[in-house]
């Protein structure tokens, strides 16, 4: 009997997301496994039931799925309805922040379900590179934060030569040279802005320069390089430092753009009120990192625009990927197949935690919490001190979630490379 793969519906405020979409079917269906997806689930990205069942899968109401599904395939985590839905031995797949909800990855492993999170993936690892779905969401968080401050600016972003008089190009700062920086830096200058970028790490100048921005050089911090391509956390007189020298250029700017985010704890703080007050008017900030957990801007409030007294518009916006949701499932749909293809042996989920993309993304399988991360955390001192757990199934940041593509960003932290 062919194991069975349920795609559900994300319930998450906001969430259009999917986490299959009909053109990944055939893979998963030629590695010999049936795929069952919950009635509605491809709506919000504009994905008929009809388009799933053309491709071979069997539409089923969400009781059905539950009961069913031997895999249960998301991408937002599970409310505590739906966690209450999944049964022994089922395994769910998702970005299921287990260093911001450690407590979820508890009563999961209570439940027998074996649960793995994609924001847990090895970042180090090439072979890794088709299953990172933070890096993918990044991508369409970077892309994305820049419409939106286009949108926001009162004026062009190139330079524009008319009969009634020339526009000058829009200045554009980048803070945070990761996947989504790196996407918004080529957007923004395929838009026609003035670019510049900073990263504490010297390697990312290359990478920065490559797609036609100016990398900043700030005397504060000349290198924060760390392992694994993340930076290292800067010291207090190290953040001060590179704050002071930051403000004059971020007052120079157009519009800022932030994603720096360090997993499972606050978002460095990149630009603060007195930074923000020294804007021109009419200037733009987006908060990438903005979350429950704090944001890169002093000021930015998650999930809303402001507009403060000297008429600085602050966006942070708390999903980017969800606003464009039929892309957006399109990469996560290729990141999650592979993920789950790699745990597939002649037709089954084999768990193998010597193995390193497995031991680094289950978080829990046997009743027990497996991964060594999440295990730290739910030890009685490390609970203590733990960050303030998401609400479950509340959306995350940039692609669901904490850094991405092994990048590194402007506060000594890894970038937001989701954005969830």
């Amino acid at each position: 009997m062919p194991m069975k793969v349920g795609v559900a519906r994300e319930t998450a405020p906001g969430e259009r997301r999917v986490a299959l979409v009909p053109e990944a079917l055939g893979k998963l269906q030629q590695a010999g496994l049936e795929i069952l997806v919950e009635s509605g689930a491809g709506a919000g990205a504009s994905i008929p039931d009809k388009a799933y069942v053309d491709a071979g899968a069997s539409i089923v109401p969400t009781d059905e799925l539950y009961r069913t599904a031997d895999v249960v395939l998301r991408i937002q985590k599970p409310t505590p309805a739906e966690v209450g839905r999944l049964r022994d031995g089922q395994a769910l797949i998702g970005l299921l922040s287990p260093l911001i909800d450690p407590g979820l990855a508890q009563t999961l492993a209570r439940k027998g379900v074996t649960a793995v999170s994609l924001d847990a993936l090895p970042r180090t690892l090439s072979r890794a590179q088709t299953m990172d779905a933070l890096s993918s969401q990044a991508n369409v968080g970077g892309y994305k934060a820049v419409l939106m401050a286009a949108n926001a600016f009162g004026r062009y972003f190139p330079l524009l030569t008319t009969a009634a008089g020339t526009a000058k190009p829009a200045n554009v700062l980048i803070l945070g040279i990761g996947v989504a920086g790196l996407q918004a830096i080529g957007t923004a200058r395929r838009l026609g802005a003035v670019v510049k970028a900073y990263d504490v790490r010297s390697e990312t100048k290359e990478q920065a320069e490559s797609l036609g921005a100016t990398f900043i050089v700030l005397q504060a911090v000349k290198d924060a390089s760390g392992e694994g391509g993340y930076a290292r956390q800067l010291t207090p007189d190290e953040q001060k430092a590179q704050q002071d020298e930051l403000n004059g250029h971020i007052a120079a700017q157009d519009v800022v753009i932030t994603t720096a985010q360090v997993p499972g704890r606050r978002p460095p703080l990149l630009v603060t009120a007195d930074a923000v007050r020294a804007m021109k008017p009419g200037s733009v900030l987006v908060d990438m990192a903005a979350s429950a957990l704090g944001g890169n801007v002093e000021l930015s409030k998650p999930g809303e625009t402001i507009v403060t007294d000297n008429g600085v518009t602050i966006i942070a916006p708390d999903n980017l990927p969800a606003t464009m949701p039929a892309g957006a499932s399109a990469f996560y749909a290729r990141n999650i197949g592979s993920l789950l293809l790699h745990f597939v042996k002649d037709g089954a989920l084999n768990v193998d935690l010597s193995d390193e993309i497995q031991s680094g993304t289950v978080i829990t399988h046997g009743g027990e919490v497996v991964q060594a991360a999440t295990k730290k955390l739910l030890q009685p001192e490390a609970a203590a001190g733990a960050p303030a757990a998401a609400p479950a199934g509340g959306a995350a940041s940039a692609g669901g979630a904490a850094p991405a593509g092994g990048a590194a960003s402007a506060g000594g932290a890894a970038s937001a490379e989701g954005a969830s």
